[in-house]
Protein backbone atom coordinates (compact mmCIF):
# COMPACT_ATOMS: atom_id res chain seq x y z
CA UNK A 1 0.00 0.00 0.00
CA UNK A 2 2.95 2.50 0.94
CA UNK A 3 4.21 1.80 -2.62
CA UNK A 4 1.01 2.61 -4.23
CA UNK A 5 0.64 5.73 -2.83
CA UNK A 6 4.10 6.92 -3.53
CA UNK A 7 3.93 5.80 -7.13
CA UNK A 8 0.23 7.78 -7.30
CA UNK A 9 2.04 11.25 -5.78
CA UNK A 10 5.05 10.32 -7.85
CA UNK A 11 2.33 10.45 -10.97
CA UNK A 12 0.47 13.63 -9.75
CA UNK A 13 3.72 15.72 -9.45
CA UNK A 14 4.33 14.42 -13.29
CA UNK A 15 1.83 15.67 -14.34
CA UNK A 16 1.78 19.14 -12.44
CA UNK A 17 5.28 19.78 -13.61
CA UNK A 18 4.38 19.33 -17.35
CA UNK A 19 1.37 21.55 -17.12
CA UNK A 20 3.48 24.39 -15.41
CA UNK A 21 6.15 23.61 -18.22
CA UNK A 22 3.35 23.81 -20.90
CA UNK A 23 2.04 27.06 -19.34
CA UNK A 24 5.48 28.98 -19.44
CA UNK A 25 5.83 27.99 -23.41
CA UNK A 26 1.96 29.39 -23.96
CA UNK A 27 2.93 32.56 -22.15
CA UNK A 28 6.31 32.91 -23.30
CA UNK A 29 4.89 32.62 -27.04
CA UNK A 30 2.52 34.78 -26.24
CA UNK A 31 5.23 37.91 -25.43
CA UNK A 32 7.32 37.16 -28.11
CA UNK A 33 4.60 38.12 -30.43
CA UNK A 34 4.41 34.63 -31.69
CA UNK A 35 1.20 33.88 -30.73
CA UNK A 36 -1.90 36.20 -31.97
CA UNK A 37 -0.22 36.93 -35.22
CA UNK A 38 -2.69 38.04 -37.21
CA UNK A 39 -2.74 41.80 -37.64
CA UNK A 40 -6.40 43.29 -36.35
CA UNK A 41 -8.28 45.32 -38.47
CA UNK A 42 -8.27 48.97 -38.01
CA UNK A 43 -11.96 50.32 -37.18
CA UNK A 44 -13.33 52.53 -39.48
CA UNK A 45 -15.26 55.18 -37.78
CA UNK A 46 -17.02 58.47 -38.79
CA UNK A 47 -16.86 58.19 -42.60
CA UNK A 48 -18.74 55.84 -45.27
CA UNK A 49 -16.66 54.09 -48.01
CA UNK A 50 -16.75 56.68 -50.14
CA UNK A 51 -14.96 59.42 -48.04
CA UNK A 52 -11.28 60.45 -47.84
CA UNK A 53 -9.19 59.53 -44.81
CA UNK A 54 -8.61 61.91 -42.24
CA UNK A 55 -6.23 64.53 -42.98
CA UNK A 56 -5.96 64.24 -46.67
CA UNK A 57 -7.26 66.30 -49.26
CA UNK A 58 -10.14 64.45 -51.58
CA UNK A 59 -9.35 63.49 -54.94
CA UNK A 60 -9.26 66.67 -57.31
CA UNK A 61 -9.35 69.22 -54.07
CA UNK A 62 -6.89 72.02 -53.95
CA UNK A 63 -4.74 71.77 -50.65
CA UNK A 64 -5.17 75.24 -48.67
CA UNK A 65 -2.34 77.52 -49.53
CA UNK A 66 -1.82 75.87 -52.57
CA UNK A 67 -1.38 77.46 -55.96
CA UNK A 68 -4.26 76.47 -58.57
CA UNK A 69 -3.23 75.45 -62.09
CA UNK A 70 -3.95 77.20 -65.21
CA UNK A 71 -7.09 74.89 -65.48
CA UNK A 72 -8.74 75.43 -62.08
CA UNK A 73 -9.06 79.23 -62.69
CA UNK A 74 -12.55 80.60 -63.58
CA UNK A 75 -12.79 81.52 -67.49
CA UNK A 76 -13.10 84.82 -68.09
CA UNK A 77 -16.08 86.42 -69.33
CA UNK A 78 -16.60 87.06 -73.43
CA UNK A 79 -19.61 88.53 -74.83
CA UNK A 80 -20.71 92.10 -76.88
CA UNK A 81 -17.86 95.14 -75.62
CA UNK A 82 -19.70 97.56 -73.41
CA UNK A 83 -20.34 101.05 -74.66
CA UNK A 84 -18.22 102.36 -71.79
CA UNK A 85 -15.50 100.83 -72.85
CA UNK A 86 -15.62 102.74 -75.80
CA UNK A 87 -17.17 106.03 -75.18
CA UNK A 88 -15.54 109.39 -75.70
CA UNK A 89 -14.35 110.47 -72.53
CA UNK A 90 -14.17 114.51 -71.82
CA UNK A 91 -10.81 114.75 -71.99
CA UNK A 92 -10.50 113.26 -75.71
CA UNK A 93 -13.07 115.89 -76.61
CA UNK A 94 -13.12 119.23 -77.75
CA UNK A 95 -16.39 121.65 -78.04
CA UNK A 96 -17.72 124.40 -79.96
CA UNK A 97 -20.84 126.26 -81.01
CA UNK A 98 -21.44 127.04 -84.86
CA UNK A 99 -22.74 129.70 -86.62
CA UNK A 100 -26.78 130.61 -86.15
CA UNK A 101 -29.63 129.08 -87.69
CA UNK A 102 -32.03 131.47 -87.87
CA UNK A 103 -35.47 130.31 -88.54
CA UNK A 104 -38.99 131.18 -88.01
CA UNK A 105 -39.00 132.60 -84.66
CA UNK A 106 -36.29 130.40 -83.49
CA UNK A 107 -32.51 130.50 -83.30
CA UNK A 108 -30.47 127.05 -83.61
CA UNK A 109 -27.15 126.33 -83.17
CA UNK A 110 -25.10 123.08 -83.82
CA UNK A 111 -22.77 121.96 -80.85
CA UNK A 112 -20.42 120.29 -81.81
CA UNK A 113 -18.15 117.59 -80.39
CA UNK A 114 -14.63 116.84 -81.85
CA UNK A 115 -12.15 113.69 -81.15
CA UNK A 116 -8.85 115.17 -80.61
CA UNK A 117 -7.35 111.97 -78.98
CA UNK A 118 -5.27 109.39 -80.59
CA UNK A 119 -8.41 106.54 -80.79
CA UNK A 120 -11.26 106.22 -82.20
CA UNK A 121 -14.02 106.21 -79.80
CA UNK A 122 -18.04 106.59 -79.53
CA UNK A 123 -20.82 108.69 -78.76
CA UNK A 124 -24.99 108.01 -77.95
CA UNK A 125 -27.31 110.36 -76.83
CA UNK A 126 -28.17 113.58 -75.73
CA UNK A 127 -25.38 115.71 -74.46
CA UNK A 128 -25.42 117.98 -71.31
CA UNK A 129 -25.49 121.77 -71.71
CA UNK A 130 -25.58 124.80 -69.51
CA UNK A 131 -25.37 128.90 -69.72
CA UNK A 132 -23.58 130.20 -67.34
CA UNK A 133 -21.93 133.78 -66.14
CA UNK A 134 -18.55 135.23 -65.88
CA UNK A 135 -18.61 133.79 -62.64
CA UNK A 136 -19.93 130.17 -63.29
CA UNK A 137 -22.85 130.60 -62.11
CA UNK A 138 -25.87 128.76 -64.61
CA UNK A 139 -28.74 131.21 -65.70
CA UNK A 140 -31.64 129.84 -66.48
CA UNK A 141 -32.88 125.96 -66.24
CA UNK A 142 -30.94 123.11 -67.92
CA UNK A 143 -32.14 122.79 -71.63
CA UNK A 144 -34.32 120.12 -72.35
CA UNK A 145 -34.08 116.57 -74.63
CA UNK A 146 -35.97 117.23 -77.85
CA UNK A 147 -37.15 113.81 -78.58
CA UNK A 148 -35.61 111.47 -81.19
CA UNK A 149 -34.17 107.95 -81.71
CA UNK A 150 -30.15 108.07 -80.14
CA UNK A 151 -27.66 106.39 -82.33
CA UNK A 152 -24.24 105.37 -81.73
CA UNK A 153 -21.60 107.66 -82.93
CA UNK A 154 -18.15 106.21 -83.73
CA UNK A 155 -15.75 108.96 -84.07
CA UNK A 156 -12.12 108.74 -85.75
CA UNK A 157 -9.43 110.83 -84.58
CA UNK A 158 -10.14 114.29 -85.50
CA UNK A 159 -14.02 113.49 -86.53
CA UNK A 160 -17.25 115.49 -85.16
CA UNK A 161 -20.69 115.23 -83.91
CA UNK A 162 -22.99 117.34 -83.59
CA UNK A 163 -26.49 118.40 -81.67
CA UNK A 164 -28.74 120.99 -82.20
CA UNK A 165 -29.71 123.83 -79.87
CA UNK A 166 -32.42 125.35 -79.89
CA UNK A 167 -34.97 128.27 -78.45
CA UNK A 168 -37.58 130.75 -79.38
CA UNK A 169 -36.22 134.22 -80.39
CA UNK A 170 -36.31 136.58 -76.98
CA UNK A 171 -37.50 139.26 -78.93
CA UNK A 172 -40.54 137.22 -80.25
CA UNK A 173 -41.15 134.87 -77.30
CA UNK A 174 -40.80 138.34 -74.57
CA UNK A 175 -39.07 136.13 -72.57
CA UNK A 176 -37.03 137.33 -69.85
CA UNK A 177 -32.89 136.96 -70.76
CA UNK A 178 -29.75 137.28 -69.82
CA UNK A 179 -26.48 137.22 -72.12
CA UNK A 180 -23.83 134.25 -70.95
CA UNK A 181 -20.15 134.24 -71.05
CA UNK A 182 -20.34 130.54 -71.66
CA UNK A 183 -21.89 127.54 -72.64
CA UNK A 184 -21.02 124.58 -70.71
CA UNK A 185 -21.01 121.24 -72.98
CA UNK A 186 -21.04 117.33 -71.37
CA UNK A 187 -20.50 114.72 -73.13
CA UNK A 188 -23.10 111.91 -73.56
CA UNK A 189 -22.27 109.54 -69.77
CA UNK A 190 -19.43 112.38 -68.49
CA UNK A 191 -19.53 114.37 -65.48
CA UNK A 192 -17.27 116.93 -66.36
CA UNK A 193 -18.17 119.62 -69.13
CA UNK A 194 -16.16 121.75 -71.97
CA UNK A 195 -16.56 125.48 -71.33
CA UNK A 196 -17.02 127.04 -74.47
CA UNK A 197 -17.16 130.96 -74.64
CA UNK A 198 -20.65 132.44 -75.64
CA UNK A 199 -20.94 135.61 -78.50
CA UNK A 200 -24.45 134.93 -79.35
CA UNK A 201 -25.98 137.48 -77.42
CA UNK A 202 -28.86 137.33 -75.26
CA UNK A 203 -30.79 133.85 -74.04
CA UNK A 204 -34.23 133.63 -72.48
CA UNK A 205 -33.20 132.46 -68.94
CA UNK A 206 -37.20 132.80 -67.14
CA UNK A 207 -40.91 133.41 -68.56
CA UNK A 208 -42.94 132.35 -71.27
CA UNK A 209 -40.91 130.37 -73.97
CA UNK A 210 -38.02 130.53 -72.33
CA UNK A 211 -37.00 126.71 -72.46
CA UNK A 212 -34.36 125.63 -74.63
CA UNK A 213 -34.32 122.44 -76.04
CA UNK A 214 -31.16 119.98 -77.13
CA UNK A 215 -31.10 117.26 -79.79
CA UNK A 216 -29.40 113.92 -79.97
CA UNK A 217 -26.21 113.58 -81.15
CA UNK A 218 -25.50 112.71 -84.80
CA UNK A 219 -22.17 112.42 -87.38
CA UNK A 220 -20.65 115.35 -88.86
CA UNK A 221 -20.39 118.98 -87.58
CA UNK A 222 -24.04 120.78 -88.55
CA UNK A 223 -26.58 120.10 -91.04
Amino acid sequence: MANRSRRTAASVASVASALAVLGALVSCGTESGTADASPRPTALTGRTSGDSPRGTAPSGAVPSGAAASPSDAVPAATGSTDRSETRCRTSELSAAVGRVDPGAGQRNFPVVLTNVSSRTCTLHGHPGAAFVDASGEQLGPDPKRSPGDAVTVTLAPGESAWAGLRYASPGVSGARTATPAALLVTPPDEREPLKVPWRAGPVPVSGNASAVFLTVLEPGDGP
